[in-house]
């Protein structure tokens, strides 16, 4: 922890989630800053948000997060008030994403963090602290998956992209920015109602869901030259089957499955390219790539697709979350 002799116990408000004899719960506890563990950097958070991942920990999955109790959130953005490093100085606002953020290290859930240099970027003078938890993880993890888009080769003149599980944080996002950059856009989503909502996004055309998730042949007209898949399983399979010649997709998730059946037909015959995105373990200076062009040339308004909860609401939106029913994106405000 802190040396307390250096920083005054700071009381804070935090989301909790806790194991008992019944199973796992949830509740607004206040903590101290004391026993948070001992780090470079000590941040007053002013907002995080949520992601699948910060749904799984919240109801226990040991998978993301070892031991509880525990505050779950892989986003934060906030100010510097206690600093061991040279790095940065008190006062300076920051943006952490992913790492061990939120999985075994108490996360942006609560309104203190502690953590390592190595996990902390500057937040750009170009964007708010609102701004950049409107985009977190899932729009960093959609910037990443347009990145690599990008360096291979697929260009707006090179045929139609599709984005999978579209209405979600991942989603959304890359649905807007790859419109921005010119690119015609395909949506799929398994969600009729939230046909208006792709297109105000700057989807060309939505498809449903329904329509890929059987099992297909492993060599099908070619109709997309790549894009972003955010589910996994028999979607991700026809998404192959069905990318053109030297195309590229990248796969970034696994809410419809984490099972992959597929054949080496479309990438021995095609060229097709599949790369995974792992956002969380990102390089740093990858991560400020990303957060620069969301400054700059990929500035989009995510107001319109997020919805800004405190934490005493945040249960409600886990269970959504889980559920498949979350669109677009949930800031949650630390204040």
């Amino acid at each position: 922890m802190f040396n307390t002799h250096f920083m005054e116990e700071i009381k804070y408000k935090a989301f909790l989630t806790q194991e008992t004899d019944s199973g796992f719960s949830n509740s607004i506890e206040n903590l101290s800053t004391v026993n948070l563990e001992e780090n470079d950097l000590l941040i007053k958070v002013s907002y995080s948000s949520l992601n699948y991942k910060d749904a799984l920990s919240a109801s226990g999955n040991k998978g993301v997060t070892r031991n509880y109790p525990h505050t779950p959130g892989i986003d934060a953005v906030g100010e510097v008030v206690e600093s061991n490093s040279s790095d940065f100085k008190e006062g300076d606002k920051i943006i952490v994403t992913g790492y061990d953020l939120g999985m075994n290290t108490y996360g942006g859930f609560g309104q203190y963090i502690s953590i390592p240099a190595s996990w902390a970027i500057s937040l750009p003078d170009e964007l708010t602290e609102a701004e950049a938890m409107s985009i977190g993880t899932a729009g960093l993890t959609a910037g990443l998956c347009v990145r690599k888009l990008l360096h291979n080769d697929l260009t707006p003149d090179s045929g139609d992209v599709l984005v999978t599980g579209a209405s979600g944080g991942v989603g959304s996002v890359a649905v807007m920015v790859l419109s921005k950059l010119g690119f015609k856009v395909t949506a799929l989503t398994g969600k009729k109602d939230q046909i208006e909502y792709l297109e105000s996004l700057g989807a060309s055309s939505v498809i449903m869901r329904s329509g890929m998730e059987e099992q297909g042949k492993p060599l099908q007209k070619g109709i997309y030259q790549g894009g972003v898949d955010t589910v996994g399983g028999n979607i991700l399979s026809n998404f192959i089957s069905q990318t053109s010649q030297r195309g590229a997709i990248t796969c970034c998730g696994n809410v419809a499955s984490d099972k992959l059946e597929t054949s080496v037909f479309p990438f021995i015959l095609r060229g097709v390219t599949l790369i995974g995105i792992d956002s969380a373990e990102s390089l740093l200076e990858v991560k400020k790539e990303i957060w620069n062009n969301f400054s700059s040339d990929w500035k989009i308004d995510l107001e319109k697709i997020t919805k800004e909860v405190y934490l005493e609401s945040l249960s409600d939106e886990v269970e959504k979350i889980l559920k498949g029913n979350q669109v677009g994106r949930i800031r949650v405000n630390l204040g």
